[in-house]
């Protein structure tokens, strides 16, 4: 949500801040700016697309070394030129990005306000702004001081970044509860929400912690926190390709990162999963074996697509290793009073590390005495280094808006640390265990096949674009899949989806079957397989148009579909992570049918990181 680009050095900053915005367009936003200092400071924003933004600006003067600019995601205000970020300050010396929420904004806009300030946006941002300016005024204070001091005031959410027309060798920026890395060069500094606008510039990036201030010179970082104290910066190396976040030939981010899957999943395994030895080796979830082991109950707490891997996972564990499982939305969890006692194990689960609302519930949680485990795709975030250990999916940068590799390595992630945990524990017997490992170790290369299927989805997707509401069903491991195909649907294509456990169908959803209906079934073979038939013929009988989702020789399910799609065969703990990626596929191009931007649905964020 919301995206920041900076650079301070030698080189011309306007077209790396824009290409970085461009970059970070699949996070979501309605609004762009730049901000520059070229013979004063000149601001430049529009309502829409950065392209927008990039015709506006043909045929100015843009030299400038150092400069800002920012996507918006509107929170506080309409998308308009005048919410637009950058916003200036009142006394004209500074401009700022800003992605997050400031909470009391509005007290502080009133104690402004009496001061005589006049605001010409509706945004918390340019509150802020103020704040800081009159600060800096009535202190004559540096501006890194008035940024400290403003902050201690501040509630919510922010990262910032400060551009001073009167110190043009110098960006100020902070962070809480918002991403921000920094990319070090040589005498030269890149800002970014995350690390796709720096990687063609450099590898080495440090990653900015809550309450710290960063004074970034051409030659010098400096990192304070919010008592003034310095901190020492530690510099990552990033393992991450320029080619990782570009299109590859392919029309659409997302479906290269669906054809993906069978790197990204082999990715997952690799040098941890080797069926050969009946080994896995996760060494961030063996040093808390022995407590996963012994907790009373694991509490896996996640949004979206994440939530969807969680209750997959929920089968799982319970299955193999006997523990009992609560799955939570990570925006309920942190609201309530949850009874969270020490020893309790928290799994949270995250594409970005950077999810707002997974962040806050596990801090509650980890207050309270659990031991956190992190699954996430993006190393140096937020959830990774809050967690006490847990595992990266190693699925590389996910672009697409609507998730799909992020979740099939999540499932990979998951179902080795239950493996893992159900074998040590004894609940897992070998056999059973080694038969999993080699069935794990297939999936990578079964996906490939299935992605062989894609013209028969496409053809579906022609077939069925039109419609306007579909129905998922499922059992078992492939219920929360129904729910993950409703989602990508609804996300994609606009249309409304629901997504069901088969067995519940009678309980309301039945009503909604009629002829124009599409009932979608995840109808692999399984133990719940003959319940699933008994749902098709419910539907069937009511008229509704059935596509299947199956296993090759089914012809119980043939006989009752309008239309099926065959997927490989595979134990029925391992399915979703087959049976998902038709799911994917005709939602992606069921969107494209409809002529919409797949990467980038309307009102949708890649990475929430505000409520």
């Amino acid at each position: 949500m919301c995206g920041i680009v900076a650079y301070i050095g030698q080189r011309e900053a306007y077209p790396i801040i824009l290409k970085g915005l461009k970059r970070l367009e699949y996070r979501g936003y309605d609004s762009a700016g730049i901000a520059l200092l070229n013979g004063g400071l000149k601001v430049y924003k529009k309502k829409g697309k950065v392209a927008n933004l990039e015709e506006e600006l043909q045929g100015k003067d843009l030299h400038s070394n150092i400069g800002i600019g920012h996507t918006r995601w509107a929170t506080h205000g309409e998308p308009s030129d005048r919410n637009a970020h950058p916003h200036t300050a009142a006394s004209g010396r500074f401009a700022m990005i800003h992605n997050g929420i400031i909470e009391n904004y509005a007290q502080l806009k009133q104690e402004l306000v009496n001061k005589g300030y006049v605001f010409h946006s509706d945004t918390d941002t340019e509150v802020l702004l103020n704040f800081i300016d009159d600060i800096q005024k009535n202190n004559n204070c540096e501006p890194e001081e008035a940024v400290r001091i403003a902050l201690k005031r501040v509630v919510g959410a922010y990262v910032i970044v400060l551009l001073d027309r009167e110190n043009p060798e110098t960006l100020i920026a902070a962070r809480k509860g918002s991403p921000l890395v920094i990319g070090v060069g040589k005498n030269e500094h890149f800002l970014a929400s995350d690390a796709s606008p720096i990687i063609e510039y450099t590898k080495e990036v440090v990653y900015v912690n809550d309450y710290e201030i960063a004074i970034i010179r051409p030659d010098e970082l400096i990192l304070k926190n919010l008592g003034n104290e310095r901190q020492t910066p530690f510099i990552t190396k990033l393992d991450m390709e320029l080619a990782a976040i570009e299109k590859g030939g392919y029309d659409h981010f997302m479906l290269k990162e669906i054809f993906e899957q069978p790197q990204t999943i082999y990715d997952c395994l690799r040098g941890r999963l080797d069926a050969t030895a009946g080994t896995i080796t996760m060494s961030g979830v063996e040093k808390y074996a022995e407590q996963i082991m012994n907790a009373n109950r694991i509490v896996m707490v996640a949004c979206g697509t994440s939530w969807h891997a969680g209750l997959v996972a929920e089968y799982i564990f319970e299955e193999l290793c006997r523990i009992n499982v609560e799955v939570e939305y990570a925006s309920e969890f942190r609201y309530r009073n949850p009874v969270i006692n020490p020893g309790d194990v928290i799994i949270a689960i995250s594409q970005s590390g950077e999810t707002a609302d997974t962040l806050v519930a596990i801090e509650n949680a980890k207050s309270k005495g659990a031991i956190i485990l992190g699954v996430v795709n993006v190393v140096g975030s937020s959830i990774s280094r809050a967690s006490h250990a847990g595992a990266y999916t190693h699925a590389g940068p996910e672009i697409g808006v609507a998730s799909t590799k992020a979740f099939t390595a999540q499932l990979a992630v998951l179902t080795m640390i239950a493996l893992t945990i159900g074998y040590k524990k004894g609940t897992l017997g070998q056999q059973r265990y080694l038969q999993l490992l080699k069935e794990l170790e297939a999936i990578p290369e079964k996906v490939a096949t299935l992605l062989q299927s894609v013209d028969q989805i496409k053809n579906l997707a022609e077939k069925y674009k039109d419609a306007q509401d579909f129905l998922y069903l499922g059992r078992g491991y492939n219920f929360p899949v129904a729910l993950e195909g409703a989602l990508k649907l609804k996300e994609i294509s606009y249309i409304h989806a629901e997504g069901y456990p088969a067995a519940e169908m009678k309980h309301g959803p039945i009503a909604l079957v009629d002829e124009s209906l599409p009932v979608v079934f995840i109808a692999t073979k399984d133990s719940y397989h003959e319940k699933v038939i008994s749902n098709m013929q419910e539907i069937k009988a009511r008229k509704g148009m059935v596509i299947s989702v199956i296993n090759e020789g089914d012809e119980q399910s043939i006989a009752l579909s309008n239309d099926v799609i065959v997927v490989p065969e595979a134990d029925e703990i391992l399915a979703p992570m087959l049976s998902v990626i038709p799911m994917q596929l005709l939602a992606y191009y069921i969107g494209v049918a409809r002529g919409l931007d797949v990467d980038k649905p309307r009102n949708l964020a890649k990475s929430v990181t505000v409520e």
